[in-house]
C-alpha cells in the first residue's frame, strides 16, 4: 500500500486510565483566526483552493492537542497499510499493551519499553515495527530523544531529527509535523494522495514530476499543510476509477 496521508484516526487516543501521558506540544494547535487567515491566503492565491475550502470547510489540522509520542506510535503503525487495517491493527496493539483496560487516552513510552517482542508481532505488527516502537519508546524513556527539544526547532531540522529514528522516514516525519505539532508549511512530495490530488486538479490527471509539482504548491505558502488537508478531502471525495 502507498504512502497517504493520514485520514482521522492518527490521533486517537487509547490509554488506560490514570495512565500519565507523554507532555502535550505547546505550539500544536491553531487558532480560529489563523486558520480564517489561511483561508484567506489559500483562496486568494488560488481559484481551486478556493472550490475545496467552500466545499469541504474548515481544516481541522491542529484544531485539538495531539500528543507527541502516541502520534510518532500511529504514525508507524500505520505505515504502507490502509486506514482500515491501520486501525485494525492499532487497536490489537493498545489490546496487548494495555491488558485489555478501557482505552481512554494514548500510547506512551511506559506501554512498549519493557513489552515482549512477540506479543507486539501477535497484534499484528511486523518484526520491523515491534523492533522499532521497543526501541524509541527506549530512547525517549533514557532521555536520548526529547519531544520538547523536537518542538523548538525549525521543519527541516525537524525533520531530519525524526527521520534518525529506527523507522522514520522523511514521510512520516512530515506527517508527524502536519499533525502533531500542526506545523503550517509543510508539503510532502512523497504522499501519493496529494501527487494524484495536484495531477487531478491541476493536470487533468497527468502525472506531473516533483519540480512541477513543487511549483504548483508553492503558491499556497506559507499555509501547505491546510492545502494539503483540502487535497486529501478532495481525493477522497473523488468518484473512484474502476
Amino acid at each position: 500500500m502507498v504512502q497517504v496521508g493520514p485520514g482521522g484516526s492518527s490521533g486517537r487516543r487509547i490509554v488506560r486510565k490514570g495512565a500519565v501521558a507523554s507532555p502535550l506540544s505547546p505550539t500544536g494547535l491553531i487558532t480560529a483566526d489563523e486558520m480564517a487567515a489561511a483561508e484567506r491566503h489559500l483562496s486568494k492565491a488560488c481559484p481551486v483552493m478556493k472550490r475545496l475550502i467552500k466545499t469541504h470547510g474548515r481544516c481541522t489540522i491542529g484544531q485539538s492537542p495531539r500528543d507527541p509520542f502516541h502520534v510518532l506510535c500511529t504514525s508507524i503503525i500505520s505505515q504502507q497499510l490502509s486506514v482500515k487495517a491501520a486501525d485494525t491493527i492499532q487497536a490489537r496493539v493498545a489490546a496487548a499493551v494495555l491488558d485489555r483496560a478501557a482505552h481512554t487516552g494514548g500510547f506512551v513510552p511506559a506501554h512498549f519499553i519493557d513489552v515482549e517482542h512477540s506479543l507486539l508481532r501477535s497484534a499484528g505488527l511486523s518484526n520491523a515495527k515491534a523492533t522499532w516502537l521497543i526501541g524509541i519508546a527506549q530512547r525517549v524513556h533514557r532521555g536520548e530523544f526529547s519531544f520538547a527539544a523536537l518542538d523548538q526547532m525549525e521543519d527541516e531540522a525537524a525533520i531530519e531529527a525524526l527521520d534518525a529514528l529506527p523507522g522514520i522516514g522523511r514521510w512520516t516525519a512530515e506527517m508527524y509535523l502536519m499533525f502533531a505539532l500542526a506545523r503550517r508549511d509543510i508539503f510532502s512530495l512523497g504522499d501519493v494522495g496529494l501527487r494524484n490530488g495536484v495531477n487531478r486538479l491541476f493536470n487533468a490527471g497527468e502525472k506531473l514530476d516533483d519540480d512541477a509539482t513543487r511549483a504548483v504548491a508553492t503558491r499556497w505558502a506559507p499555509y501547505r499543510s491546510i492545502a494539503s488537508w483540502y487535497l486529501w478531502r478532495a481525493m477522497e471525495a473523488a468518484p473512484k476509477v474502476g
